[in-house]
């Protein structure tokens, strides 16, 4: 008799109990397992559009910083620049207190600091030195040095760079071999006539600060000391044909809002023209580079809100944000310094300075004619840095934003933990929560499986016994009826 289990189903039945087994937990884990990606779509999308978020408002801080727009010692909003026919003799940095103009410098020559060199050692870095106090005086200010027992050159060397207050004076030490033996030298960074080193206290160690160690009539010898190159000295400088002193080589007192760098002495046929004129394209491009920043929020906030659209204008891809609130609430309060009245005189708002707001888009748009006309026309040049960096006891916009953002953006390093970070790390608990949930299901899925396939072996045996009862029923009948017809 043939066999009535067919190929691909079950052994007993003939049915394809794998693949009924196979719908039956498709259909039970079917809901579920749609919940799941769902929320899992959702929540990786809000994890990617928050980590851009804290990105674009990391750059956007790292713009105004003092490391960028904010930096007082590069200022980038100065409403005048200085320039020097040759910056390698005379270089100059004008202020916002400048006033326009050419001028002509000559350097006769330079301020020059004090150095001075102990009589020689013959036993040289180990030298002994005797116990005392030694006692550096320099512009009429003594800085006493305790020497122990057992002290050696090298030692007393080390004790002034060592001392804190030394250090804070400009004094410094090294020692200097000749064929002599080896001598404690002392300099300052500090120049000006008057600023000579004097050294007491200590035998051998005593040096008179205004008298020269050697000259072309008197050279060194072992016992010489003094001062090294000259007594220190101020610089000697015209500007426009009046000659001025100071006491270092950075002058800001000689022109109103200009400071000059002295390098080098000048030829004296070769003066040196120093010219002020309006930063109209440093202001510029500093203001490009805010706007720039800005913009990169802005833009960036509407692309992570903004659906994208069909060709009938109706949303069909959400984004990544699509409607969170959070982005919003940034960019409204990053909008908020924009409007607000900045410390100037003459300059007050952006709007000035051809600044605006894109009622459409939300980012800023930059007039050049606006912004030419307010440095040409209306000479606001002097007060864009304050507008942007505030006058020290009013804070400039800059600020006012970098307070604005504040709140969204701690987490790293500070005791309050923004709302970005709180946000981003409310997202990594779904996350983990929707793993365990699909861990759970996927168990569930699993022992589900193997007990449907036990139940359906179980029947698919049961109807394989039932079969083969039937067939050896129907097998003794036949056999019957062969007999009779016999």
């Amino acid at each position: 008799m043939a066999s009535p289990i067919l190929p691909g189903t079950g052994l007993g039945s003939g049915l394809d109990t794998g693949a009924i087994v196979k719908a039956l937990v498709a259909a039970d884990k079917a809901a579920k397992q749609g919940q799941i990606d769902r929320a899992t779509t959702t929540n990786s999308a809000s994890i990617s559009g928050i980590g851009t978020l804290q990105s674009l408002l990391s750059t956007f801080q790292s713009t105004l910083s003092v490391a960028g727009l904010g930096s007082a010692v590069n200022p980038a909003f100065a409403g005048f620049a200085a320039t020097s026919s040759d910056s390698k003799t005379v270089d100059a940095t004008a202020d916002n207190y400048a006033v326009a103009g050419k001028y002509t410098v000559t350097v006769k020559n330079l301020a020059t600091s004090s150095k001075v060199a102990s009589a020689a050692f013959s036993g040289g870095n180990t030298s002994a030195i005797p116990s005392g106090t030694l006692n550096i005086t320099q512009n009429g200010i003594n800085y006493p040095l305790t020497i122990g027992a057992n002290a050696t050159l090298q030692s007393v060397r080390d004790s002034i760079n060592a001392d804190s207050k030394m250090n804070m004076a400009g004094l410094s030490a090294n020692i200097v071999t000749d064929s002599f033996g080896s001598r404690l030298v002392i300099g300052s960074d500090k120049t000006g006539a008057g600023s000579d080193i004097s050294v007491s206290g200590i035998a051998g160690l005593e040096i008179d600060g205004t008298q020269s160690m050697s000259s072309e009539t008197n050279p060194a010898t072992a016992t010489s000391s003094g001062n090294i190159g000259g007594l220190a000295k101020d610089a000697v400088f015209t500007v426009d044909g009046m000659q001025l002193t100071s006491r270092t080589n950075t002058v800001t007192q000689a022109i109103s809002g200009l400071k000059l760098n002295l390098v080098a002495p000048t030829a004296a046929s070769t003066p040196i023209t120093v010219t002020v004129a309006t930063n109209t394209e440093g202001l510029k491009t500093s203001i490009q580079k805010f706007v720039d920043a800005y913009n990169a929020v802005a833009n960036g906030i509407t692309t992570l809100t903004k659906p994208s659209l069909d060709d009938n204008g109706k949303p069909t891809v959400p984004a990544q944000l699509t409607g969170d609130s959070l982005p919003r609430s940034i960019l409204a309060a990053i909008r908020a310094p924009l409007s607000e009245t900045g410390a100037g005189d003459k300059l007050t708002v952006l709007a000035q300075l051809g600044i605006t707001t894109n009622q459409k888009t939300g980012a800023l748009d930059f007039d050049d004619k606006k912004f030419t006309a307010a440095m040409t026309d209306k000479k606001l040049g002097g007060e864009v840095q304050k507008l942007f960096t505030g006058d020290g006891t009013n804070p400039g916009l800059l600020d006012r934003m970098t307070k604005a953002i504040k709140p969204f953006t701690e987490g790293v390093g500070s005791m309050k933990e923004g709302i970005l970070t709180t946000r981003s790390k409310t997202l990594d608990l779904t996350k983990k929560k929707l793993s365990d949930q699909q861990d759970a299901l996927d168990r569930r899925v699993a022992t589900l499986t193997a007990v449907l396939t036990k139940k359906y072996n179980d029947m698919d045996t049961l109807v394989g016994k039932l079969k083969a009862t039937a067939s050896n029923i129907t097998s003794m009948f036949e056999a019957l009826n062969a007999q009779k017809k016999g």
